[in-house]
């Protein structure tokens, strides 16, 4: 179904941006996990809207409920259903778009595809469905925790044409968090804000980049030959709103590469194989080798802008769209816990799926 994704540990998501709420049904998740309402809570909080004021102003309090699948703090083996209700809901701001297609967004597509659509801040193909993701997510980052202490750390590089040194060390979740553009560098951080803040005043929109790094693996996830490790990522970052890239380790960078400069040699330490560099960014052959796995995913400026812009109505008639309603000038900096939400989903599903192939059976 195109609301499920994963194979063992599957997520549906529902709702739409302006309809009562938002959800998620996990299944799969095994029992007895300890799991509570905050620990999916606070996930769900580095995602919210009205963080700073460098994102959209709507006011989402994005409180979640369990449903089911939880009894006295542990999960029971059974669907988890976790619900987020929409309550800063302004249908009224979309009117315009009920006749008019936004330029670069789902509009077009999703009327010419379905006959119909929801205006109302995009309906389903809105950024808030990412809510259900970022709560499921939660729960497959607490597994890998407990399972391997796998350690998963996304972070923005770029925004616009600003970018940030290459870093020296993975950084920690404080750093991270310590700005609201979610970039750990001060200084480029800085200027980013205030990128942000000169296109906003604008009334226009910018994108940028997101590095994710893990720490952790073990070797042998990813399947061959169409379920390869770097594939489900790039299929898991892809269905992200707004995203126009994808590449894992050197990425396009290493096409200007030699193979004598691109190849990461082998080499033994603390009794185990390792490479010696990391270009292939922690796979290889789409199964993971054990090294820190360093993937980058590419965001558009935001499609909805404040300006006017030349477009058709439902009728086929050239016109123009004052677009309003609440719209981050830049989406970026709120999709760092959704990038590692995807990246927790796939990881576990990938274990989950090696360790049934490799320990249920002895021949």
């Amino acid at each position: 179904m195109p609301n499920s994704f994963g194979n063992l540990f599957r997520i549906t998501t529902w709702g739409e941006s302006h309809g009562a709420a938002i959800g998620v049904v996990v299944d799969g998740c095994p029992p007895n996990l300890p799991l509570t309402v905050e620990e999916i809570q606070a996930e769900l909080d580095r995602r919210r809207p009205g963080q700073s004021d460098i994102v959209t102003p709507r006011k989402e309090a994005d409180a979640v409920e369990i449903l089911s699948g939880l009894y006295e703090g542990r999960t029971t083996g059974t669907p988890i259903s976790m619900l987020v209700r929409n309550t800063d809901q302004r249908p009224a701001a979309y009117d315009e778009m009920v006749e008019k297609f936004r330029p670069s967004h789902a509009d077009y597509t999703y009327q010419a595809k379905f006959g119909l659509r929801d205006p109302r801040g995009g309906g389903r193909s809105s950024a808030r469905e990412t809510i259900g993701r970022v709560a499921a997510g939660a729960i497959a980052k607490k597994i890998l925790t407990l399972a391997g202490a796998v350690e998963i750390r996304a972070y923005l590089t770029r925004v616009h044409d600003i970018e940030m040194p290459a870093l020296v060390k993975l950084p920690t979740l404080a750093e991270v968090e310590a700005s609201p553009v979610r970039c750990p560098d001060t200084a480029t951080a800085e200027r980013m804000i205030t990128r942000i803040k000169e296109v906003r005043s604008q009334g226009d929109s910018v994108g940028g980049v997101i590095e994710c790094r893990v720490r952790g693996l073990p070797v042998g996830l990813g399947e061959p030959v169409f379920d390869r490790l770097e594939a489900d990522l790039a299929k898991a970052m892809l269905s992200l709103p707004a995203t126009k890239g994808f590449e894992v380790g050197s990425g396009f960078a290493g096409t200007v590469l030699r193979g004598s400069e691109h190849n990461d040699p082998f080499v033994m330490r603390d009794g185990r194989v390792h490479t010696k560099s990391n270009r292939s960014g922690g796979v290889q052959g789409g199964i993971s080798n054990g090294e820190e796995l360093v993937f980058r995913t590419a965001f558009k400026p935001t499609a909805t802008i404040l300006q006017s812009q030349k477009t058709v109505n439902v009728k086929g008639e050239e016109t123009e769209l004052a677009a309003r309603g609440r719209h981050d000038p830049c989406v970026v900096p709120r999709a760092v816990p959704i990038v590692e939400a995807m990246t927790a989903l796939v990881l576990l599903d990938h274990w989950m799926r090696h360790s049934a192939q490799n320990r249920l059976f002895t021949f």
